[in-house]
């Protein structure tokens, strides 16, 4: 995504090595909201990856949502979200991945569905993650990290398929500690939801079991298994924002919009509604809603504060080494 060049070359490195500073990646989405069945709530932007590109040389991702291709306070209190489809390499002695960048004012959140990622930061957090788990890292008043395909993933290779999400913080939580949070499949409750099962990961599902992710604000996060054929309806908090992110498969949105793999909808919280998804054949989908946060969003490179200045503040501490280092 474009930035503007008010940073050094020095920062500038940075943003490219934290995946924001990119040009290539765009999306085209459907601007008009699409007709929904009675009770439902229309999707209003139909996002369809064109072009992918590298973050670090491990994460080979589309783009679909960020703060520069959508409007910040449309996808509140979403960011950005990356979906490196599932892609085969090689086995290898070095490790691929991204290596220490800084982040401040928001939190990452990187899903497993197919190989391992060992991450490490400033904070102390660490560990690795393999498939089906999450790590849910605050980055709050600052933190550097790397995040690696695992050293047992490198040497034998295989498929590799991970999703990163930002998830903005308050502005009264952007200055709180980081905290790291390695979530296991195991622990993560399975909700049955009509013909679907929901894996629920953060807050809940059809208002129904929690997951274990501790959040800051007020989101769910789940991914839904769903059968060729199967169907399900559900509902969220009228005025929240939902994004669904096709992961694998095709289903039927709202009984009038297909989606498949890489393919991002969003819904229309103006028009509060029941959610219907069918199976037009087996599919796996990443749901995230949210409460939107009603405040400014002024992103730059691996930086996400409400105003400009915030945003120079985060670079200087950056160069001064407040944020730490590896």
């Amino acid at each position: 995504m474009r930035r503007r060049e008010f940073v050094s070359k020095t920062a500038a490195s940075v943003l490219a090595a934290a995946g924001l500073g990119c040009q290539s990646g765009r999306s085209r989405d459907r601007r008009r909201t699409e007709r929904a069945g009675a009770g439902m709530q229309p999707v209003l932007h139909h996002v369809r990856p064109t072009e992918r590109h590298w973050v670090g040389d491990g994460f080979h991702v589309s783009t679909l949502v960020s703060p520069h291709r959508l409007d910040p306070q449309l996808i509140s209190p979403f960011l950005l979200l990356d979906h490196a489809a599932p892609r085969r390499f090689e086995p290898a002695a070095r490790r691929r991945g991204v290596g220490e960048h800084p982040h401040r004012g928001f939190e990452t959140v990187t899903f497993a569905y197919r190989g391992e990622v060992e991450h490490r930061d400033s904070n102390g957090g660490g560990g690795l993650i393999e498939p089906g788990d999450v790590q849910w890292m605050t980055a709050a008043s600052g933190v550097v990290h790397e995040e690696f395909q695992s050293q047992d993933f490198t040497s034998r290779g295989g498929l590799f398929e991970m999703v990163q999400l930002w998830v903005n913080l308050p502005a009264a939580r952007k200055m709180s500690s980081p905290r790291y949070q390695p979530l296991r499949d195991a622990d993560f409750p399975r909700v049955p939801v009509g013909d679907v099962e929901a894996r629920v990961i953060a807050g809940g599902f059809d208002r129904r079991e929690r997951g274990p992710a501790q959040t800051h604000s007020d989101i769910n996060v789940s991914d839904l298994s769903v059968g060729s054929g199967a169907e399900a309806r559900f509902r969220f908090a009228d005025g929240t924002t939902t994004l669904l992110l096709v992961l694998a498969g095709k289903v039927r949105a709202q009984r009038s919009v297909d989606a498949s793999a890489g393919e991002l909808l969003v819904l229309d919280r103006r028009q509060p509604g029941d959610i219907e998804l069918a199976g037009v054949e087996p599919a796996r989908l990443l749901v995230l809603n949210g409460t939107p946060l009603g405040e400014p969003v002024v992103a730059h490179g691996p930086f996400v504060m409400n105003t400009a200045d915030e945003v120079r503040q985060a670079y200087a501490d950056y160069r001064a080494g407040r944020m730490g280092h590896l």
